[in-house]
């Protein structure tokens, strides 16, 4: 099992549930599969952009 996490800068990650989340980061809300996952972070990682390059 995988869950979505989000770091302060708007960018997500797939990150294993059995681990810690390091510094930094959050759970998104997500959990599932690794694919179930990476769907997740495609509907909503549509600006790759770093929050703090975005105009």
């Amino acid at each position: 099992m995988f869950a979505v996490v989000v770091n302060h800068e708007e960018q997500y990650s797939v990150w294993p549930t059995d681990q810690e989340i390091p510094a930094g980061w959050r759970a998104e809300g997500t959990r599932g599969t690794r694919d179930e996952c990476l769907a997740r972070i495609g509907e909503v990682w549509t600006d790759l952009r770093p929050l703090s390059a975005r105009p």
